[in-house]
């Protein structure tokens, strides 16, 4: 059975049936339940119509949903039985769902795991899984998710820049569970691409394709990350990298730039490099001077300042990181990294050491303690 077929199909269906007069929470419940009679049933008896299935299907769990609740809603019935089509049924309002469940008004969080959901097709347990947490907290948080966003007009205009930082908040949770979220934030973000021209979604779309390249280089065999610079560039993926390239130049052509198009032009100098020492830095600085003038980022003042030190020597480095507040995340890192360009090892290892114990994540400390154990060992012989 083709799964990608059943998440592609969820956001359309879910439309219909908001359409046909059901609450969102109604209607997503209802095109959960026909998705798992369709993994039960498909695989020996697939239907020749997979929409038309889906939607029948879901319909009647909502119109059965709706009869058992009658005695504790106070609005009109439901007319039994199956609406004839609507002028304009095929309407695919998957943009607004998009929006709906990235409305402002949830947490990041609940934007997330509604937007795996509603749109992504993805059952509650595995978001759970992806996301670490067990099922039923998942659940609560789906279900306080669908209640704040339950009085939202479904033809309210939404904020594409909101949608986007949920998508890339998906995409940077990578790979866990059953579920390999940066590549299902791919399958989203390319759905969103195909019915939207905004140069930001495209913009995206390419620093997506561009970071996911690079994925089979990131770790090695033992699981230890292996930062840009060493890693085996035959390894990266030529085909993302050649579509990420000519995604983002499509977007840039449109002179519209924004922030996801400045970080795209970064990642793409970095694919664009045969070599770390071909790496054209001064460019690089040029599109992070883009992005701080974008977004004021303080993480984008950091990585400025690294790239300025590849650029211009790591004494330039230190004193564009000597201007930002030493409390940002990976500042010590990348202090660290500067003095060793620098050629003060004894300072770098014991920044390096500092940096581990304020790591975000193991694999990253276990790189940092690494690089402070290698810079002794050298001062030691």
């Amino acid at each position: 059975m083709d799964e990608s077929l059943l998440r592609t199909l969820t956001p359309t269906v879910i439309s219909i049936l908001v359409r046909r007069g059901a609450g969102f929470a109604a209607a997503e419940d209802a095109v959960q339940e026909a998705l798992i009679e369709a993994v039960r049933g498909w695989p020996d008896d697939p239907p020749r119509d997979p929409k038309g299935w889906l939607v029948t299907v879901a319909w009647r769990k909502f119109l059965d949903a709706a009869r058992a609740d009658t005695s504790r809603r106070h609005r009109e019935v439901l007319v039994e039985g199956e609406p004839d089509p609507v002028p304009g049924e095929e309407v695919d309002d998957t943009l607004q769902l998009y929006f709906l469940c990235a409305h402002p008004s949830l947490t990041p969080a609940s934007a997330v795991a509604l937007t795996l959901r509603a749109v992504g097709g993805l059952t509650t347990r595995q978001i759970a899984q992806a996301y670490l947490v067990p099922e039923a907290t998942m659940a609560q948080r789906i279900s306080r998710a669908k209640r704040t966003v339950s009085a939202v007009r479904f033809n309210q205009p939404g904020d594409v820049a909101t949608v986007l930082r949920v998508l890339y908040l998906v995409f940077n949770e990578g790979y866990s569970g059953d579920v390999d979220l940066a590549a299902e934030a791919i399958r989203l973000t390319r759905q969103l691409a195909a019915r939207t021209k905004h140069e930001e979604v495209a913009g995206l779309l390419a620093l997506m394709l561009l970071h996911h390249a690079r994925r089979p280089a990131r770790t090695a065999a033992d699981g230890r990350l292996v930062p840009l610079a060493e890693q085996d560039r035959c390894l990266w993926d030529t085909r993302l990298i050649a579509e990420g390239v000519d995604v983002l130049q499509a977007a840039l052509a449109r002179d519209r730039l924004g922030e996801f198009q400045a970080q795209a032009a970064i990642a793409a100098l970095h694919a664009d490099a045969r070599t770390a020492a071909e790496t054209d830095w001064v460019q690089i600085v040029e599109w992070y001077d883009e992005l701080v003038r974008l977004t004021g980022s303080p993480v984008a003042r950091l990585n400025r300042a690294v790239a300025v030190g590849e650029a211009d020597g790591p004494r330039a480095g230190l004193a564009a990181l000597a201007e930002l507040d030493a409390s940002l995340p990976r500042h010590t890192a990348a202090l660290a990294y500067l003095h060793e360009r620098d050629g003060d090892l004894a300072t770098a290892a014991r920044l390096y050491a500092e940096a581990a114990r304020s790591a975000p994540n193991l694999p990253e400390r276990d790189h940092l303690t690494r690089q402070a154990a290698r810079l002794n060992a050298e001062l030691r012989d």
